[in-house]
């Protein structure tokens, strides 16, 4: 028994340290492919985080950016942004050239923040690849009394829906299962349960709450294989080049050239104290938030947004 805990652990260890290294080879690719987050995730973090304008934030592995660049349009100063991979970092730091913007080359364990207490951390599909009761706790170690902790996700794909393209193309995309997949079925991040007990075990917040919202996407067979080609799964694949070539010849002769996948994001917020929401709307915020997306690079087609809680 022991030895079957120990080689579990080894195994986590390792996938963790793939996770690290495992989207840095072409940012500008994975940044151009992945869809940005629904505009009530940024109003919320204004509305009932306490986001604003000079706001100590920080955020763990912010990748390319897709979280990053909103954060600071919205105020924070200082945003310390904490991302592993070398190749991302130097990514995030020229496409946003702000001086506000401090990247840390570091895994989030090893990262020293010294005596800060921020009023915000942030946590945009990341968490799954951290050991979440040791990140989890060294997140309360370095917020402010009243600071904000929120972690959010956009999960691909919804078996609570009908799905023909996941159906057609689940036998051939069989791999490695990334820690982002869950256990029992669930994925990670849509695992209320565990991440909202994993929160409270800490110790450390006095208010726990999560949202969500289902949502469509729409891909082109380009888009499609440009997607698909940012999954942990494939990349770490010798068959790579092939699953993708076999993947766009199934959208453009099977599904007519256009494929619609299910979205779930999800969004979890907890505070060391009470925080009074201010009077601010939350329609009004995400007008506010939705001209940063206006600006920003063309990405596949965002269909619909259902919210569901």
């Amino acid at each position: 028994m022991y030895q079957e805990r120990y080689l579990g652990w080894l195994r986590s260890l390792s996938t963790r340290s793939f996770g690290r290294k495992a989207f840095g080879a072409d940012p500008a690719s994975y940044h151009s492919a992945r869809p940005p987050y629904p505009d009530w995730v940024f109003a919320t973090l204004v509305e009932r985080c306490g986001l604003a304008d000079g706001k100590s934030v920080f955020e763990i592995g912010p990748g390319t950016g897709t979280a990053t660049r909103p954060l600071l349009d919205l105020g924070a100063r200082p945003l310390i942004a904490v991302e592993p991979d070398p190749g991302l970092a130097a990514y995030l730091r020229k496409n946003n050239p702000d001086e506000a913007l401090k990247v840390m080359v570091s895994t989030f364990e090893d990262a020293a923040f010294g005596e800060a207490g921020f009023d915000l951390g942030v946590c945009a599909t990341a968490l799954h690849w951290l050991e979440e009761g040791f990140a989890l706790a060294k997140v309360a170690g370095v917020l402010r009394p009243g600071g904000w902790w929120t972690m959010v996700w956009n999960v691909f794909g919804d078996d609570s829906r009908p799905d023909p393209f996941h159906e057609r193309t689940k036998m051939l995309l069989a791999a490695r299962r990334s820690p982002s997949a869950g256990t029992c079925g669930i994925p990670f991040a849509l695992d209320s349960t565990a991440r909202v007990e994993a929160l409270r075990r800490t110790g450390a917040f006095d208010l726990i709450e999560h949202r969500s919202s289902a949502w469509l996407l729409e891909l082109d067979p380009e888009q499609t294989v440009a997607l698909y080609a940012t999954y942990s799964d494939i990349t770490v694949r010798q068959d790579r080049e092939a699953v993708l070539t076999k993947l766009e010849r199934i959208v453009r002769d099977e599904f007519h050239g256009r494929v619609t996948r299910n979205m779930t994001t999800i969004l979890y917020r907890a505070c060391q104290g009470d925080y009074p929401p201010n009077d601010q709307s939350e329609r009004g915020l995400c007008r506010c938030v939705a001209e940063h997306h206006r600006r920003a690079r063309s990405v596949p087609r965002l269909i619909a947004a259902i919210p569901i809680r």
